[in-house]
């Protein structure tokens, strides 16, 4: 799940890549760097391979059989203790060096998205899944196509040069990022996603992990990062206003939900713009889904509405959902309506950086990106990469992947059906993941 990085913002974090960084540590030895760009290179073709077949048949959240499959006879191929089914169809594989470690961890996550495909990409989906009871098109428009690909490459990479390597990597091949399963899956109180793996051991004995999101709105190589809160915490929101239905023609003889409903609609807004201290964090609050009535001339008895909150402290959440609450109440009952107010129970935290994990990772950070790096302005959009940093400090950025011929400013983003990203990211992001992973175990031993 993901926001794009839009014009504004794109234009104050260019203008900020030009500021010094910290110089590369050396960490890394120039012979190992080197042996790792050469098996970068060797392993390249099989990177875009790896990311069409997964991109031409993608599946739904706590669906990913196929994947799943693949991604796990890749790893038992490479010689990695390989464990299935952790969070529903979730893959972790371990691979221990020669030399003694710590342990360090690498996610990827591995599911798409309810759309219908309009790239017009030669390998572009023609899949369909069940969603919410019905069959409906399957899009890869996040990039999880992209990231599954990429831990594909780092477990493949780093397999090389287990004899050099000093401790363990966990990789972490994850199910249900976009959201909560389908079906049994989804019942009350049961855990999902990186949630569900963590539950199950994927972190055990890891003092850190890595991850990374692909993202059509910064060019490409370009690795963007910020140290505190990166991206936003999620609250889904239900509001469902009670009336009593009668003819349209006479609405006062019943309470006309609706136009309770549309009132509640304007007055939230002003929980943001009027009631939040959004110089402190920002905040948005979005209702996106409206229904009520089935005729022109029935006013009905009720009106469901459902939205999202997205909020960076934990405090400014809490206060925000007090206030969506009696704004709510309080409207509906000024037309003699009820509102009832809920928050899914499973709402994404806040991703937030550790700043000590990103100081000392920032040098192989630069070293992995050759210097093509900057920090980036919050993103609104959610990640459960979060749950894994509950547990341990955890390191989550952004790499640039704009399709060629297109402007990162101006390029379809996530989630949307044409969204596509330029697959010369991908041995970018092995790259990447493979120093962090390398240099903080040598930095840990």
């Amino acid at each position: 799940m993901f926001v794009a990085i839009r014009p504004l913002a794109l234009c104050l974090l260019l203008a900020a890549a030009g500021a010094p960084r910290a110089e590369p540590a050396p960490s890394l030895e120039p012979a190992v760097l080197q042996l790792l760009d050469e098996r970068i290179a060797a392993a390249t073709p099989h990177l875009v391979e790896w990311r069409r077949d997964i991109h031409a048949h993608p599946e739904l959240s706590g669906q990913e059989q196929r994947t799943a499959r693949l991604v796990a006879a890749h790893l038992r191929r490479l010689g990695l203790e390989v464990q299935t089914g952790i969070g529903g169809t979730g893959v972790v594989g371990t691979l221990r060096g020669e030399l003694p470690g710590k342990t360090v961890a690498l996610r990827a996550d591995m599911d798409a998205l309810p759309l219908q495909e309009a790239t017009g990409l030669p390998f572009a989906s023609r899949a369909t899944g069940m969603h919410q009871g019905q069959a409906t098109p399957v899009m890869h428009a996040c990039g999880h196509d992209g990231h599954t690909a990429i831990l594909m490459g780092v477990a493949e990479v780093l397999a090389g040069l287990k004899a050099r390597l000093p401790g363990t990597v966990r990789f972490i091949f994850q199910p249900a990022e976009e959201g909560q399963p389908d079906g049994a899956d989804s019942a009350p109180g049961r855990s999902w996603g990186a949630k569900a793996m963590v539950e199950q051991g994927a972190l055990k004995d890891v003092q850190a992990i890595f991850g990374l999101h692909l993202t059509a709105n910064l060019p490409l190589h370009t690795v963007g990062y910020r140290s505190g809160p990166l991206m936003a915490g999620s609250d889904g929101l239900r509001i469902v206003v009670n009336g009593r239905g009668t003819h349209g023609s006479a609405p006062w003889t019943g309470v006309d939900p609706v136009l309770a409903a549309a009132q509640i609609v304007t007055g939230l807004q002003a929980v943001v713009s009027r009631q939040l201290n959004i110089t402190q964090e920002p905040a948005v609050l979005t209702i996106a889904s409206i229904h009520g009535g089935n005729r022109n001339n029935i006013i009905p008895d009720s009106v469901e509405m459902l939205g999202t909150l997205r909020t960076f402290d934990e405090g400014m959440r809490a206060d925000a959902k007090q206030r969506i609450t009696t704004t709510a109440e309080s409207i509906a009952a000024a037309s003699g309506a009820r509102a009832s107010v809920s928050f899914s129970p499973t709402a994404y935290s806040v991703t937030s950086n550790p700043p000590a994990l990103v100081d000392a990772m920032l040098p192989a950070l630069t070293l992995a990106a050759r210097g093509r790096l900057t920090t980036v302005p919050k993103i609104s959009g959610s990640e459960d990469f979060s749950e894994f940093q509950k547990v341990v400090p955890g390191f989550f950025f952004v790499l640039g992947a704009t399709p060629a011929g297109k402007e990162a400013a101006s390029a379809p983003a996530n989630h949307s059906p044409a969204f596509d990203f330029n697959e010369e990211a991908l041995p970018t992001g092995v790259r990447l993941l493979s120093v962090l992973a390398l240099d903080f175990l040598q930095r840990q031993r």
